[in-house]
C-alpha cells in the first residue's frame, strides 16, 4: 500500500475533521493516512461484499473520474458487476424505472437490427437512432443487464459522486466508498481511508474487493452444484391396495393377506 501511494491524503488546510480519526499524521502539510486503518477497512468491506455476492446480488461500482474510470469499468466487468464510468444519470437509484425504460430503448433498437426493420428507415431517420443508441450505450450500456435495484453500491470519491451516495442513503442502500482526507465519511456504511486520486491505489483496492466476490460467486456455485448433487431422486413406491369389505368395516391390505395365506398353507 505504501507503494501504491494509499497513504497520502490532502492538504492539511483543506483536511475535513471528520476524518480525524484515520489521520496518522502530517507530513510537508500533508497528512498521511493510518495504512493499519485502512487495512482494518478493506476486510470489512472485502467481506460485505463477498457476503453479497454469495448471496446473488449486485454491487453497483460508480467512478467517473478519470484515472479511476479504466480500471473500475476493467474490474467490475471482470466479475459481471454493474458500472457507471461516464456521467451519473440524476435519478438513476430513485427513478430506477425511468431508466430501465431507457435501456429497453436501447434493446428494442438492437432488435431492430437484427430482425430488418432498422434497413427500412430512411438515411435520416438511421442516423438518428445509431446517435441515440450510441448515447446510451455510452450512459448506461453497462447497466443493461441490471434489473433491479443494487444490494450495495461502491464509490471512488465521494466529493465527486456526492449525488450517488445521497441517492443511495435515500434508498438506504449501504455504501462502501474510497474515503479521502478532504472528504464527509458521515454518509458512508463501509469507510476505506485512501488516497482516491492514484491510480496505483485505486487499482490496489479494487483488486481485493473484486477477489472477494469472485471467492463469494466461486462459493454460490459450488453450493449450487452441491445441492442438485444431494437432491434425492424420487423414487416411485407402489401404491398399497387396501379393501373395505362393507361399511364401517376396517380397510384389508390385500398384500399382508396374501402373505398370511401363503404362511398358512406351508
Amino acid at each position: 500500500m505504501l507503494d501504491a501511494g494509499a497513504h497520502f491524503g490532502h492538504l492539511a488546510r483543506k483536511w475535513n475533521p471528520k476524518m480525524a480519526p484515520y489521520i496518522f499524521d502530517q507530513k510537508n502539510g500533508i497528512h498521511i493516512i493510518d495504512l493499519h486503518k485502512s487495512i482494518v477497512k478493506i476486510d470489512e468491506a472485502a467481506e460485505a461484499m463477498k457476503e453479497l455476492a454469495r448471496s446473488g446480488r449486485k454491487i453497483l461500482f460508480v467512478a467517473t473520474k478519470k484515472q479511476a474510470k479504466d480500471i473500475v469499468a476493467e474490474k467490475a466487468t471482470a466479475v459481471n458487476m454493474p458500472f457507471v464510468t461516464e456521467r451519473w444519470p440524476g435519478g438513476m437509484l430513485t427513478n430506477f424505472p425511468t431508466i430501465r425504460k431507457a435501456v429497453k430503448k436501447m434493446n428494442t433498437i438492437d432488435k431492430m437490427k437484427e430482425d430488418g426493420t432498422f434497413e427500412k428507415l430512411a438515411k435520416r431517420e438511421r442516423l438518428q437512432v445509431d446517435r441515440q443508441r450510441g448515447k446510451l450505450e455510452k450512459n448506461l450500456g453497462s447497466i443493461k443487464d441490471m434489473s433491479r435495484l443494487p444490494s450495495a453500491i461502491f464509490v471512488v470519491d465521494v466529493q465527486k459522486e456526492a449525488n450517488a451516495v445521497k441517492e443511495a442513503n435515500r434508498l438506504n442502500i449501504p455504501v462502501i466508498a474510497m474515503v479521502d482526507t478532504c472528504c464527509d465519511p458521515t454518509p458512508i456504511d463501509y469507510v476505506i481511508p485512501a488516497n482516491d486520486d492514484a491510480a496505483k491505489s485505486i487499482e490496489l483496492i479494487m483488486n481485493v474487493l473484486c477477489a472477494a466476490i469472485q471467492e463469494g460467486l466461486d462459493e454460490r456455485k459450488l453450493e449450487k452444484e452441491k445441492e442438485a448433487a444431494e437432491q434425492p431422486v424420487a423414487e416411485e413406491k407402489a401404491p398399497v391396495k387396501k379393501l373395505r369389505a362393507r361399511k364401517g368395516a376396517k380397510p384389508v391390505d390385500v398384500e399382508a393377506e396374501a402373505a398370511a395365506q401363503e404362511e398358512t398353507a406351508e
